[in-house]
């Protein structure tokens, strides 16, 4: 074997590595980026808490609600109330509802950002339906919760300390419905006799 034909080897095999390597880190990227957006509220997103603040301030934030559906999700969806005032620290409890006008179950999913993006590190949820899969069954309608405070660092960010509104926003997927309802939903209505 001439040395032209074992360097071209050796090159299609670097390269060949080269694009495994890559693969794998594009797998591991999507993790990685959730949980730095998770950490650091880049990009808007929230924190969580078992609980509410240890500390409540005097000062007052004005949070909004907006809801809205991806593109084929056959819901209605809305804040029950367009906003709320709250004291930084204190525990807000918000209602959204959600309206399944068609004949079979719909499952959805929420994902969720709030904006301004510098909020995302200090607005915490303690509670919310958007951490599990929602189904409606046919022409159903709920109220679903999330509680939720400002935490009360953000008047020590010298960016996030100006803001005096932030903005919850929920979008819902459609989501695969569990087989367990799914197999419910299918299932003939038995009657009693």
């Amino acid at each position: 074997m001439s040395n032209s034909v074992k360097q071209q080897k050796k090159t299609a095999a670097m390269l060949a590595g080269v694009a495994v390597v890559m693969l794998s880190l594009s797998f591991a990227a999507v993790p990685f980026y959730n949980w730095f957006c998770r950490v650091t509220g880049y990009a808007g997103t929230t924190s969580v808490a078992s609980q509410g603040a240890d500390e409540v301030l005097e000062q007052v934030i004005k949070i909004r609600f907006d809801a809205s559906l991806e593109a084929g999700m056959p819901w209605q969806f809305k804040p029950v109330v367009p906003s709320m005032e709250l004291h930084i620290g204190e525990t807000g409890l918000a209602f959204f509802e959600a309206y399944n006008p068609t004949d079979k179950p719909v499952g959805g999913q929420a994902s969720y950002n709030v904006t301004p993006d510098q909020s995302g590190g200090y607005f915490t949820k303690i509670e919310c339906f958007c951490f599990t899969e929602q189904v409606l069954q046919p022409g159903e309608r709920v109220q679903m919760p999330v509680s939720f405070y400002v935490d009360p660092s953000i008047v020590k960010d010298p960016e996030a300390s100006l803001i005096k509104e932030i903005t919850l926003s929920y979008t819902f997927h459609v989501a695969d419905i569990p087989e367990k309802q799914a197999a419910l939903a299918d299932a003939p209505a038995k009657t009693l006799e």
